[in-house]
C-alpha cells in the first residue's frame, strides 16, 4: 500500500521542491492538511475530525442533510419512509438499483447489519445510536428486514420519528456493504480491522490507498446512487507543518490547504489565483479537566473549575490572537442551533480566580494539557499557559497528533486536555448528550471522558430530548447549558469560524455547519 501512495504522489509536482509554479493535475484535487488525526476511517469506529469529514465522500446514509440547509433531511439511500402509528418506528423503502462501489446491490441486509454492527462494535461513536435506546443486547430485535427492498427500524427510547432521523443522518449511521465487509472479517470483528484502512460504501469515492501520516486516496465512484462526481481522485496529503501548507498553495502544489494559522492566511489574503474562503462552523473549543484521574485530587475540585473560567483571555485569543478564527461563545451549543445562549458570563479575570482557589486551599497547582501539535489549539494552549499563570495554575503543555491526543483522551488518561466538538447531527441534542449526561453505564460520552457522574442532569437532558414543543424544547436546552457552563468541568471558550484557502480554478468546492459536510463531488478545476 506505501508503494501505490508514493506512486500517486510522485505523479504530481515535487512538493516544495521548486519556486517555479506547479500546477497539480487537472483530474485531481490536492488537499494539503494534517490527517494525523485519524485513527479509523470505518464509520462505526472513526471519530476524529478527518475521519469524519470523508465519510460523506466514502459513504451514503438512509438520509442525509441538505447542504445548504441542514435542518431539512433529504433521501439518500432511501427513496422515501413512512413513521409508524407508534411514533416509535419508520419504514424505509430503499433507492431503486442503488449499488456499491464494489458494484454489490444494497439491500435490506445492509442496512440491517450496518446499524446493529455499529452498536455492537461499541466503538466512540456508539453513543450516537444508544440514544435511541439500543444496546448490544437488544438492537437485533430493533432492525429487521420487512420486504424484498424494505427494512423497519424501530426503537424503545422515548423520542419521535424527527429526532430518529436526525440520528440516522449521523456519520456512524453510515450504511456498509455487507458481503465485502464480511469477506474481510478478522475474529469476529465484522471487517473492522480492514476498514480502518479501506472503504465498503456507495459515496461519490472510494479509497484508493491509506498510508497513515503520508496520505488518503480517493478514486471517483463512477456508479454512486448520488451520481459521479466531476473529479477522478482526491488526495488527502498529510502536511503536518502550517507554514509548508501555506507554500504549497502558494505555489500551486495543492489546491487546498486546510487548517493555516492566522499569519498564513493574512500573507495570502490578495495573492495572484489564490481565495480565501470563510466557512461556517458548529465547532466549540473548550478545555476538559478529568475527575476521574487519581494522579491529580484538584481536578475534581469544582473550584479549580470555577477559577479556570476567569483565567482564560477570551478577548485576547479571538480578537488579537486568533482574529477572524474564532469569537467567543461559552456554551455548549453553538451559534446557529436552536436553543444556543449567546451570552458569555466569563471574562479574564485573574484576581477573582485566585481568591476562589484561596477559599478552595488550592495553591500552585499543576495539571498537564494535552493539545494537538497544530494551529490554532497548540496557540491557544499556549495563551492559556500564560493566562492561567496569573491565577496560579501552572499547565504543562502535552503537545501531540491528534491520533495519540484522542487516544489518551478515550482512555480516561488525560489530566486536562483542549479540544474541539462539532455536533454529529443537526439537533441540540447532538451536543447536549454528550457534555450532559454521564450515568457511568458504559456509555462513554464526553461527561463520562471527564469522570463527570450527573445523573440528575442526565435526567433533565433526557427529558429535553422527549419534548415535542420545539419552544419549551429550546428552553429546556438553555437551561441545561447554563448548568454546564456555570459548574462543569468543562470551560468552552469559543466557536471557530473555519477560513479555507482555494487555488481560484478550484470551483464546486461545498462545506457546511457540521464537521461531516465535506463535499467534493462537485469540485471541477
Amino acid at each position: 500500500m506505501k508503494r501505490i501512495v508514493q506512486a500517486v504522489l510522485l505523479a504530481l509536482p515535487a512538493l516544495a521542491s521548486s519556486l517555479a509554479l506547479a500546477a497539480t493535475p487537472a483530474n485531481t484535487l490536492v488537499v494539503a492538511q494534517d490527517i494525523d488525526d485519524i485513527v479509523s476511517l470505518d464509520p462505526a469506529e472513526g471519530f476524529e475530525l478527518s475521519s469524519v469529514q470523508s465519510f460523506n465522500s466514502l459513504y451514503q446514509r438512509l438520509v442525509q442533510p441538505n447542504p445548504s440547509k441542514p435542518t431539512e433531511l433529504q433521501p439518500a439511500l432511501a427513496s422515501r419512509w413512512l413513521a409508524g402509528k407508534d411514533d416509535r418506528s419508520l419504514v424505509f423503502t430503499l433507492k431503486p438499483g442503488a449499488r456499491f462501489a464494489s458494484q454489490n446491490p444494497v439491500r435490506p441486509e445492509d442496512v440491517v447489519f450496518s446499524l446493529t454492527r455499529a452498536v455492537k462494535l461499541n466503538k466512540a461513536p456508539a453513543f450516537i445510536l444508544n440514544e435511541l435506546g439500543w444496546k448490544a443486547d437488544n438492537v437485533d430485535g430493533y432492525v429487521k428486514k420487512v420486504g424484498a427492498n424494505q427494512v423497519e427500524v424501530r426503537w424503545p427510547a422515548k423520542v419521535g420519528p424527527s429526532f430518529a432521523l436526525s440520528i440516522l443522518s449521523a456519520p456512524v449511521a453510515s450504511i456498509v456493504d455487507q458481503k465485502t465487509a464480511s469477506a474481510n472479517e478478522q475474529n469476529g470483528d465484522s471487517g473492522n480491522g480492514w476498514l480502518k484502512s479501506h472503504s465498503a460504501g456507495s459515496g461519490p469515492f472510494k479509497i484508493r490507498s491509506y498510508q497513515p501520516h503520508e496520505a488518503l486516496v480517493l478514486d471517483a465512484n463512477a456508479t454512486s446512487p448520488g451520481g459521479a462526481p466531476k473529479l477522478k481522485a482526491v488526495i488527502l496529503k498529510n502536511v503536518a507543518d502550517a507554514a509548508s501548507r501555506r507554500l504549497l498553495i502558494e505555489q500551486g502544489d495543492a489546491d487546498i490547504a486546510r487548517h493555516l494559522g492566522v499569519d498564513q492566511v493574512a500573507s495570502l489574503q490578495g495573492k495572484p489565483g489564490i481565495r480565501v474562503l470563510p466557512l461556517p462552523s458548529a465547532a466549540v473549543d473548550y478545555v476538559a479537566f478529568n475527575a476521574a484521574n487519581s494522579d491529580n485530587p484538584a481536578l475534581k475540585n469544582p473550584a479549580l473549575w470555577q477559577a479556570a473560567r476567569w483565567l482564560v483571555d477570551y478577548r485576547g485569543v479571538a480578537d488579537k490572537l486568533l482574529k477572524g478564527q474564532f469569537q467567543v461563545h461559552q456554551a455548549f451549543l453553538p451559534e446557529g442551533f436552536p436553543g444556543a445562549l449567546k451570552d458569555n458570563p466569563y471574562r479574564y479575570d485573574p484576581a477573582k480566580a485566585q481568591a476562589i482557589l484561596a477559599k478552595a486551599g488550592l495553591k500552585d497547582v499543576n495539571i498537564k494539557l494535552d493539545v494537538f501539535n497544530q494551529p490554532p489549539f497548540i496557540d491557544i494552549a499556549q495563551s492559556l499557559q500564560a493566562s492561567f499563570a496569573a491565577g496560579g495554575i501552572h499547565l504543562e503543555l502535552q503537545p501531540a497528533v491528534g491520533s495519540q491526543v484522542y487516544a489518551k483522551v478515550r482512555a480516561r488518561a488525560q489530566q486536562a486536555v483542549l479540544l474541539s466538538w462539532t455536533p454529529d447531527y443537526f439537533d441540540p441534542h447532538s451536543n447536549a448528550s454528550a457534555f450532559a449526561i454521564n450515568r457511568e453505564d458504559g456509555v462513554k460520552t464526553l461527561a463520562w471522558r471527564t469522570g463527570w457522574n450527573i445523573p440528575a442532569l442526565s435526567d433533565k437532558t433526557d427529558a429535553a430530548v422527549q419534548e415535542v414543543n420545539p419552544a419549551k424544547r429550546a428552553k429546556l436546552y438553555q437551561a441545561i447549558q447554563r448548568e454546564v457552563q456555570q459548574d462543569s468541568p468543562f470551560v468552552v471558550a469559543f466557536q471557530a469560524r473555519e477560513q479555507l484557502v482555494l487555488r481560484s480554478n478550484v470551483k464546486g468546492y461545498a462545506q457546511g455547519l457540521n464537521a461531516d459536510m465535506v463535499y467534493f463531488d462537485k469540485v471541477v478545476k
